[in-house]
């Protein structure tokens, strides 16, 4: 077994990295403060083939493996975790619509999404549905002129920033066999959106209600066919945690980075601070952890790629280990920084705020360990 990456995996997390610092890092606490990041900067990102990373090559795409876009993801994230989980949602949709969409929903949609002229955002969770999504309520009712879609979705990343939206509705009856998923255009009739969500972190990202009164969509914005749309949904779910997983590893390893320059620097009762024996075994430790859950995270890939019947329990796996692993690291980084990391001036303070919610999205950490458990003992 080779643990190793090849050269052409190397070169790819080398292009995300410096990438991300030039373009990325420079600007993140001013995105922060401004709650946006600029729409120009996504084709930017789509020029090195970053829009369609694992949407196939005969369909304009990167084409690549799942372990492959975690290298992205966890390269990007050393800048800014908020801006490479939202490129993770971008490349969610894009790849639904080359999988999915028809070959007229691809050619109106699919060039726009891989250049990144078109910015998607993904539409499942509900104010009364997170965990428990198959019960979600937004109906679809099919008319003459299309379909109208009513409904409210919550915690939207990119709502009423995006162009446009993969919306999850219920077309037919209860359960996840009448939900079916559909394309729903930005200024599209009917399509209005909450007020900006203060949140915690991810700040740079704007995240709204996405809400919906008989919002219209031509009949051919249904994405594949009626009644798929909830299978759709949790297929995209395994390569979505582990690049969830990834951006907690990437942005834990920037916090390391900061920490360890900032500890041969710092001086303390005579002697810089990473000459104490104690903090070292700090150090160690997030170390040790880190590298851990990377190794996981890349062999769940590495399954998900291979399509092995434990492929699901593994990314569940992964993303449980790596979201905590890289926040119980960032809160390590920021307690070694001591009163300094508390200011924004330093970043460590942003990394630990960004990678919270890492434990509740693409399925909460709880739906992690019964992914797992069923997996061992059943249902």
């Amino acid at each position: 077994m080779d643990f190793g990456l090849t050269e052409e995996q190397e070169a790819i997390f080398d292009m995300a990295q410096a990438f991300g610092q030039e373009h990325i890092a420079p600007h993140a606490r001013k995105w922060e403060a401004e709650g946006s990041i600029p729409k120009d900067l996504w084709p930017r990102i789509a020029e090195l083939g970053f829009g369609g990373l694992y949407v196939r090559e005969e369909h304009g795409g990167s084409g690549l493996s799942r372990l492959d876009s975690t290298l992205v993801f966890e390269a990007l994230s050393m800048s800014c975790a908020s801006v490479a989980a939202f490129l993770s949602i971008h490349n969610m949709c894009a790849r639904m619509i080359s999988d999915y969409g028809s070959e007229s929903l691809r050619a109106r949609y699919l060039p726009g999404a891989l250049g990144m002229e078109t910015v998607f955002s993904y539409c499942l969770t509900e104010p009364g549905s997170g965990s428990d999504a198959a019960a979600l309520k937004t109906r679809a009712i099919k008319d003459q002129a299309g379909w109208a879609l009513t409904g409210t979705k919550a915690f939207i990343s990119g709502g009423g920033y995006s162009d446009a939206y993969i919306v999850m509705a219920r077309s037919g009856g209860d359960g996840p066999k009448g939900i079916s998923a559909f394309v729903l255009e930005d200024g599209a009739q009917g399509l209005s959106f909450g007020g900006l969500e203060d949140k915690m972190g991810w700040r740079s990202q704007p995240t709204r209600q996405v809400q919906m009164d008989a919002a219209r969509a031509p009949a051919d914005n249904l994405l594949g066919e009626e009644g798929k749309g909830f299978s759709y949904a949790m297929a995209g779910l395994d390569g979505g945690r582990l690049n969830i997983a990834a951006c907690s590893i990437g942005a834990a390893q920037n916090a390391m980075n900061l920490t360890r320059s900032y500890m041969a620097e710092r001086q303390a009762f005579g002697r810089t601070i990473d000459q104490f024996q104690a903090l070292q075994f700090r150090l160690a430790d997030m170390e040790i952890d880190l590298q851990a859950a990377r190794t996981l995270l890349r062999q769940a890939a590495w399954k998900l790629d291979n399509r092995t019947p434990d492929a699901t329990k593994f990314c569940a796996m992964a993303k449980k280990l790596a979201t905590e692993t890289g926040s119980r690291v960032a809160d390590g980084c920021l307690q070694l920084f001591g009163g300094y990391g508390y200011l924004a001036d330093y970043g460590i303070e942003k990394i630990v705020r960004d990678l919270r919610v890492h434990q509740i999205l693409e399925g909460t950490n709880e739906i992690m360990r019964m992914i797992v458990a069923r997996d061992l003992v059943g249902r």
